[in-house]
């Protein structure tokens, strides 16, 4: 069996502490909204609700919103701070039946993450068609999972796990497990696979947050290549990472548009929000991720996958580029972690220090050629 899984981190409570005594009493008033006809989503800044029931997530600390009915997305994922919800992810400003998922918070990524060129690849000897998905997109993007209808397995106060049965599927048949856990300041995402067709195929996994962007936002995401993609978001060619784009410690992001993915990567990235005074430490058992920065927008996506955009049709095909042959009833388990933390003001001081540039300054020279999403 192939298996990729990160260690779940559990924080300890004590039970004496005043800090636990707030706890249960928090938890005692905070239960999960749970899809039924009595319920709806939760529309931030509107009344469009439309047909969708969230399943919401609470602890003294988080709190998110997940839509199994859309992609099995988030709609929201929130710190609580003295009272008040501030926005980790993007908030899905109307959510309803006919909803975006690219106007979520996060979504997941599989069978595939990113577009797959041609539509086409080669594997095991056969050649194997991927339909497009997406009337406004010439190549299938994403896979199905986050097009897709979710079914509730289980819900708690503080985890729910979503399922998907994709067994009659072409050419992809699968199944697959999401759950979404709240850990003291952690959120904990597990997207599980399981090849449920006749042949073996590779599998790639990933996630697709929208982070929130203010002026003061800053990445630390060290990576040693990247794949510069083309007109068609198809990768084009290695690279080095350009200094602008090293994001070796927390450092402004680009303000033109980044879309490309990163390789050599850790599988640990910071996100600094010095204005709010919020950091957050994002952790996944994954050797990519793809960075896209939108000139004048308030979100910025920063999708942990394990292969790069069309891995697939690569050189050696996408097992030899970070996705895993999956043989009928193999699985493949990936692990994203997201812990929120709240700076100290001399921690939150020195993010901007006196000498440091924005990258936004130089990076037009290493950005040249590069167009809109």
């Amino acid at each position: 069996m192939s298996v990729a899984n990160s260690a779940v981190r559990h924080p300890s409570h004590s039970t004496g502490s005043p800090a636990a005594a707030r706890r249960a009493r928090l938890e005692a008033s905070q239960h999960p909204v749970l899809a039924g006809p009595s319920t709806s989503a939760v529309a931030i800044g509107g009344a469009d609700t439309g047909e969708v029931a969230c399943v919401t997530l609470a602890n003294p600390y988080l709190r998110i919103d997940v839509a199994p009915q859309l992609g099995g997305g988030l709609t929201r994922f929130d710190w609580r701070s003295e009272g008040v919800l501030e926005p980790v992810f993007r908030r899905c400003e109307h959510v309803g039946s006919l909803t975006d998922p690219n106007e979520l918070a996060c979504y997941p990524l599989l069978p595939y993450s990113n577009r797959i060129g041609r539509g086409r690849f080669r594997f095991g000897g056969r050649d194997i068609d991927v339909p497009c998905n997406r009337a406004c997109e010439p190549l299938p993007i994403h896979g199905d999972g986050w097009l897709a209808h979710w079914q509730i397995e289980h819900a708690e106060r503080e985890r729910v796990r979503l399922a998907l049965d994709r067994s009659d599927g072409a050419p992809y048949a699968y199944r697959a497990a999401l759950t979404y856990a709240l850990e003291g300041t952690t959120l904990s995402v597990t997207l599980e696979i399981e090849n449920a067709g006749r042949d073996a195929m590779p599998f790639g996994l990933g996630l697709h947050p929208f982070l929130a962007r203010d002026a003061s936002t800053e990445l630390s995401a060290p990576a040693s290549g990247l794949w510069l993609s083309g007109d068609d978001w198809l990768p084009v060619r290695h690279v080095p990472a350009p200094p602008a784009w090293q994001f070796g410690v927390a450092y402004p992001l680009p303000d033109s548009v980044v879309n490309h993915a990163f390789s050599g990567w850790s599988g640990r990235a910071a996100v600094v929000w010095a204005r709010r005074r919020l950091s957050l430490s994002i952790s996944a058992d994954t050797d990519y991720y793809v960075l896209y920065t939108p000139q004048h927008a308030d979100f910025f996506c920063f999708e942990p996958v394990d292969h790069p955009i069309d891995a697939v049709n690569m050189p050696g095909g996408g097992d030899a580029h970070g996705m895993t042959a999956l043989a009928r009833g193999e699985r493949l388990v990936r692990q994203f972690d997201f812990t929120v933390e709240r700076m100290d003001m001399r921690a939150a001081a020195s993010v901007h220090r006196p000498g440091r540039s924005r990258a936004g300054a130089r990076d037009g020279r290493a950005a040249k050629g590069v167009r809109a999403r």
